[in-house]
């Protein structure tokens, strides 16, 4: 078995200290050019790669590495193109600080317990509820915490979208095409299977619900009285059969609002299924403005969020903290934008 080598067997080489060779990588300014250059060539020669990072963390006191908390199985985040721009933005804006991100999934148990055990110098909080058992272990070690898209919490700065006027936009939008007949079709809650509006404001996670009451508030001031269909976010073709129930009735819908751009892509399928024709008998507006919305014929109608921008702030306001210094803002919540394309168009004058 290969003896591992250590500050001191090239400090022995070398015919210094071991605080000498110590510095040659951690404090380079206390030494010359000429001897880290030759410290750095018996390290190589010896094999050496550097101290090792869990002593270097315990004597500064911090590990480099920031953790974001997913409530989704990392397999399901990175078939979200929306989680997946939030995660690039973080990540990011983390190297251009040279510090990195760890993952923390939700859950756990025994011996680890991910949000627990896995040492982070602080956490973002990616759409989980406040009363998560994964959160409560975040704010129990004391960690420095932004919470992302959901309800605030207490003394904890917080980054948002305006998601309910950008769904009060879309809503309206159809409103103002002429359309009286509005379906919706939202993210069902693990614990709500039943299609009430009411009931999914209580327990949804905050986007959902933020969405379902600007959507409402557009209608009903219309006076349209919308239908409610829900879909788990998995599999795919749950928002697909979610739509065809509301669009194969006598009473269909001339235009559906949804919750993500991926729902209204199965909400068109579901209508060219059913022999509507998209934007002619049927109106469809998505939410995110995700590469989906561009790439689908026709182009989706849909309203912007700032994914990038909401990952570059979070970090910031979370890197404020790590410094004890307050952040500029307590609350952030970034605005939102109707992009009218060509899913979209008048009602028709018989549906």
């Amino acid at each position: 078995m290969r003896t591992p080598v250590t500050l001191q067997s090239i400090a022995d080489r070398v015919g210094v200290s071991r605080m000498t060779v110590s510095n040659a990588f951690s404090r380079p300014e206390k030494l010359s050019a000429e001897l880290r250059q030759r410290i750095l060539a018996v390290a190589e020669e010896l094999g050496y790669v550097g101290p090792d990072p869990s002593a270097r963390a315990l004597a500064r006191g911090r590990t480099g590495t920031v953790g974001l908390l997913l409530t989704d199985r990392l397999g399901e985040a990175f078939r979200d193109v929306t989680a997946t721009g939030f995660l690039a933005a973080v990540a990011d804006e983390l190297s251009a600080r040279s510090l990195s991100m760890t993952l923390i999934t939700a859950g756990g148990e025994g011996d680890l317990v991910p949000a627990r055990d896995v040492p982070v110098d602080g956490a973002l909080v990616y759409v989980c509820q406040k009363d998560s058992p994964d959160v409560a272990w975040l704010v129990k070690r004391g960690l420095p915490l932004v919470t992302v898209d959901q309800e605030t919490m207490a003394g904890t700065p917080s980054v948002n979208v305006d998601d309910r006027a950008g769904a009060r936009a879309a809503a309206q939008h159809l409103v103002d095409l002429g359309h009286q007949r509005v379906g919706i079709v939202n993210l069902q809650p693990d614990a709500a299977p039943a299609a009430d509006p009411e009931h999914l404001e209580a327990v949804s996670n905050p986007p959902a619900a933020e969405r379902n009451r600007g959507w409402r508030d557009a209608l009903v001031a219309a006076g349209v009285e919308p239908v409610t269909a829900l879909a788990a976010f998995r599999p795919d073709g749950a928002a697909y059969q979610a739509a065809l129930g509301l669009l194969d009735r006598p009473d269909r819908p001339t235009g559906l609002v949804c919750f993500s751009d991926g729902f209204a892509v199965q909400a068109i399928r579901a209508g060219e299924s059913l022999g509507l024709r998209v934007p002619e008998d049927l109106s469809v507006v998505g939410f995110d403005d995700s590469p989906l919305a561009t790439s689908m014929r026709p182009a989706l109608t849909t309203v912007r969020q700032p994914i990038a921008e909401k990952g570059r702030l979070a970090v910031r306001a979370l890197l404020s903290l790590m410094a004890e210094e307050a952040p500029s803002e307590d609350r952030v919540v970034l605005p939102t934008e109707l992009v009218v394309r060509d899913s979209t168009a008048p009602a028709p004058a018989r549906a």
